[in-house]
This record gives C-alpha cells, structure tokens and sequence, in this order.
C-alpha cells in the first residue's frame, strides 16, 4: 500500500470505523484514540496490506483494538458498579437515543456484529472475516442481539 492509497483510505473509511467503535463503546475519546490507533498501525504495516482490501483490514483491526480496550477497561470495573438494565430508569427522548441504549444492553460480540450489519451494511461473510467468527455464529449473534433489542424496546414502549 502506497501513501496516496493510505490517504484514501483515511478518506473513505475512517468516518466508519469511528461510528463502528463508538456504537460499540459509547465514548468518544476512547473511540479517537481507538481509531487512531488502529490507523497507526495501519500506516506501520502498509508495505504488506493489499490496499483493496484496506477496508477489512481497518475494521478488523479496530475490532480487535476495541476488544483489547474492554478487556482492560472490565478489568478496571469494580462489581458494584456494574449496573443491570432492567433496573435502570430509561429517559430517552428520541429512537436513537432508545436504539443507542438498548445496544448498550447487549454482549459485547452481540453489538459488534449487529453494529457491523445493521449500521454499516456488512455482509455476514464480511462480518465473519473481521471478527474471526464463523457466519453461523455471526447469523446467531445476529439474531440473538435484535431478539433482545426488540425485548427491550418493548419493555421500553411500556415505561413510556
């Protein structure tokens, strides 16, 4: 990968990635840092990266950067301020903010994937190369995640 195929890269894709990993952590420093992480290492390895295949490998390093960064930050957490949803008073005020809360509900590999399919538009094969899954487990994580959306959206509709 050249420099100018690097540059379209930053370009094209780093809106993307920074939506994919802030869907998935919530917050916006972190999700920079993240990010920019994930296109340093990408400019560290550009002479053996295949520019088309430049996105998968944008979105696969920054799945892995994010689960590194919530393993660290889970390490951090002390148990008694893990909080259940159920028990938590929901004030949301628009979809995406309901939509943003019921994703925060679920696992970790549950919000990747749902986040890869449904926000970014991801085919399921494509999912399955950046997380490392299978497309079975990627279609079950799938279904599982907007199982538990939809149970919480609903639960939702009724404390509204």
């Amino acid at each position: 990968m050249t420099a100018s195929e690097y540059n379209r890269c930053v370009d094209e894709f780093a809106d993307g990635v920074y939506r994919f990993v802030l869907k998935n952590i919530r917050d916006t420093e972190a999700a920079k840092d993240i990010v920019q992480d994930t296109f340093e290492k990408m400019w560290r390895l550009r002479e053996g990266i295949d520019a088309n295949k430049g996105k998968s490998y944008l979105f696969t390093a920054a799945y892995r950067t994010l689960i590194d960064f919530t393993r660290r930050k889970r390490q951090n957490v002390s148990d008694e301020k893990l909080i259940s949803w159920e028990s938590e008073t929901v004030v949301a005020h628009d979809v995406k903010e309901m939509i943003d809360r019921a994703l925060g509900t679920l696992p970790e590999d549950q919000r990747v994937v749902i986040t890869l399919r449904d926000m970014e538009g991801y085919s399921y094969d494509e999912i399955g190369e950046i997380t490392g899954f299978s497309e079975s487990q990627v279609k079950v994580y799938i279904y599982r995640a907007r199982l538990a959306m939809k149970k919480y959206l609903v639960s939702l509709e009724v404390l509204l």
